[in-house]
């Protein structure tokens, strides 16, 4: 503990002494321009920063994004480059890429451009080569630079940090791939094979071609007239309604449209399943409450943990939406609910910064394999593993009468819980009435409106009597029933606060902690998919079917005097679109008379138990 107070002490002094020095990259850095030419002849735009300091040499630090290395022209700097405040302190080369086809570089830009695993010429080129080139041009070229490099980004450039570990050029030392995309059909886009609407409006950003090099914007987002997203996609109809916006030119709607199944074109964007051989030190982070890429992550830390035993490969997960943990803010919360003071912070100058000097300078670092934010404790945790080897794999069952408990139902009970579901009324994601490019606050929102809708089945444990935590991962095992042909399932994991719970400075003005219905983690299962993702499958009307809802990993303590509360509903609307609960192939074709309201039945019977499995922490050896 003393330890720890000195290490926030000194990080402390330093952030003080910084924080407002926003001058600091123009008087301290020098901005070069370079075209770095591709094996194929493509040039990429680079933008390098070099400190002026050039008694020593310093390791590069690479960034290659499709979002525009902006603001263009030698005497021009980001203001994103005094996010990496601590490492420039520390010295180092500054490199960002837009990425082939994107702003000022050449070439023809593919959304998740596939992996070529087996390159046989120099036409056969993806983002790893893409890197491997750019890496070996900085090397040979850059002036003052120690023939080390480290890679990192946030969200899509976070896919570009994965694939730089792939066939990684030898003076890669360090990745840092963050909030990363790990399949484009589990994250953003899709959530196991719903399509989530509330990412439409972006899809001009990922999916135009523009002409040759530019530094204006190619594309325009739509005018939907309104600020009630819930409004504008109910009105709009089906799917194919939403043509009228984009044309032919946008190739990621068509795409989005033609490919609504796990099928070949998904399957090689994922960049997952390559992830062998890793040689470089990898040092994966993400947030609790990223509803953009939450998937990509969990799943990359643990195939690369799982592929390569011998490299290594860190996890770093804390309490943060898309992105957060780079933002100097102070006070960290998501929506109305309060994590802690200066955690962004901390890990950018304790972890962060400790990872790529380690790696890239050779100081002494003693990292832990996972560093993990527990969001219901407010501390951080160090974990020799994650998922944590001390936990008790745990069955809470539901049961009539809205309960959840650890007790298999017996044959004396109510045997099921029926709704219905009209896709004319689906269930809001949130109760807030806005227009939002892509979700963020939602994932701590209180599920109170929800709860009290008869199409949402609520179920809950007594009061605890003392705290509880989930570490791991949790499966939701539903024994569903519809009359319908086809359904999704939503299922939401949530703490339920005590009435004596004081408001935190975020709160709403309209709610109170009182009683809170924190949504910890919640999951979609677009039931067609429920065998294969690949391989849509209609529900026969009334037969009892398992449908599994897989969601992803939770650090969590729920407190003595909370209760657990599990939400299982059909709709989720507009975060994924409506299903139409009628079977029809393709539902980005689906008619207006296709959707139809149904009943659903979730059973809980002796016979057939609907369950949640998860993961208890039975004691958390390493609080920080």
């Amino acid at each position: 503990m003393r330890l720890l107070f000195c290490l926030m002490a000194s990080w402390a002094i330093c952030l003080s002494g910084f924080a407002q020095d926003w001058d600091y990259p123009k008087t301290h850095y020098d901005k070069f321009e370079h075209r770095i030419p591709m094996r194929d002849g493509v040039e990429l735009y680079t933008a390098v920063y070099i400190p002026k300091d050039t008694t020593r040499d310093y390791p590069m630090l690479m960034m290659r994004t499709p979002y525009s290395c902006y603001p263009y022209g030698p005497d021009k700097y980001p203001e994103q480059l005094s996010y990496n405040k601590y490492l420039m302190q520390d010295g180092y080369i500054f490199v960002y890429q837009d990425v082939r086809g994107r702003w000022m570089s050449e070439g023809e830009y593919d959304n998740m451009r596939p992996h070529v695993p087996n390159k046989t010429s120099n036409q056969d080129i993806d983002e790893s080569s893409d890197t491997y080139d750019a890496v070996d041009w900085l090397v040979k070229n850059i002036p003052h630079n120690n023939g080390r490099v480290g890679v990192y980004g946030i969200s899509y450039p976070g896919f570009y940090a994965t694939t730089s570990a792939i066939e990684a050029h030898p003076a890669v030392k360090a990745i840092s791939p963050q909030a990363c995309i790990g399949d484009f059909y589990f994250d953003d886009f899709h959530h196991q094979g719903a399509y989530l609407l509330s990412y439409w409006r972006v899809t001009p950003l990922f999916g135009i071609q523009h002409d040759g090099p530019t530094t204006k914007s190619w594309y325009e987002f739509p005018d939907l007239g309104t600020e009630d997203q819930y409004q504008f996609f109910l009105d709009a109809g089906p799917l194919k309604n939403l043509d009228q916006y984009y044309g032919e030119d946008n190739f990621f709607w068509k795409q989005l449209k033609e490919h609504p199944d796990y099928d070949e074109f998904w399957q090689k964007r994922g960049i997952i399943q390559h992830l062998n051989d890793i040689k470089p030190a990898m040092m994966i982070v993400g947030g609790w409450f990223d509803a953009e890429d939450l998937y990509g992550p969990l799943n990359t830390y643990q195939t690369i943990e799982r592929n390569n035993p011998e490299t290594y490969n860190t996890i770093v997960m804390g309490p943060w939406s898309h992105g957060d943990w780079a933002r100097a803010k102070g006070r960290q919360a998501v929506g109305n609910v309060y994590f802690g003071e200066g955690i962004s912070e901390f890990y950018q100058y304790q972890i962060e910064r400790r990872f790529f000097n380690k790696f890239l300078k050779d100081e002494e670092a003693d990292l832990p394999e996972a560093y993990m934010y527990n969001s219901g404790s407010l501390a951080w945790s160090t974990f020799d593993q994650w998922p944590p080897q001390n936990v008790q794999p745990t069955t809470w069952y539901l049961h009539g009468g809205q309960i959840l408990s650890d007790a298999a139902p017996t044959k004396d009970e109510p045997e099921q819980t029926q709704f219905i579901s009209d896709p004319h009324k689906p269930v809001p994601y949130s109760e807030d009435i806005k227009l939002v490019f892509t979700p963020r606050k939602f994932m701590t929102d209180d599920q109170r409106f929800a709860a009290r809708r008869p199409d949402v089945l609520v179920f809950e444990t007594e009061v605890l009597e003392e705290d509880l935590t989930l570490a791991g991962p949790i499966l939701a095992q539903l024994q569903v029933e519809t009359t319908g042909t086809d359904a999704d399932w939503v299922v939401k994991v949530i703490d339920v606060f005590p009435a004596d719970a004081e408001d935190p400075d975020e709160m709403q003005d309209h709610l109170k902690m009182s009683n809170y219905h924190m949504l910890v983690r919640s999951e979609v299962l677009r039931g067609r998919y429920r065998e294969d993702f690949a391989t849509p499958k209609a529900f026969k009307p009334n037969k009892v079917t398992p449908v599994d809802v897989q969601l992803q990993d939770v650090f969590h303590t729920f407190k003595k005097g909370h209760k657990v509360q599990i939400q299982v509903q059909s709709s989720w609307f507009p975060y994924i679109d409506r299903n139409p609960q009628t079977f029809v192939p393709n539902i980005f074709e689906a008619d207006e008379e296709d959707f139809q309201a149904q009943t659903h039945t979730i059973h809980h019977s002796a016979k057939y138990p609907s369950s949640i499995q998860v993961t208890i922490l039975q004691e958390d050896q390493n609080p920080r």
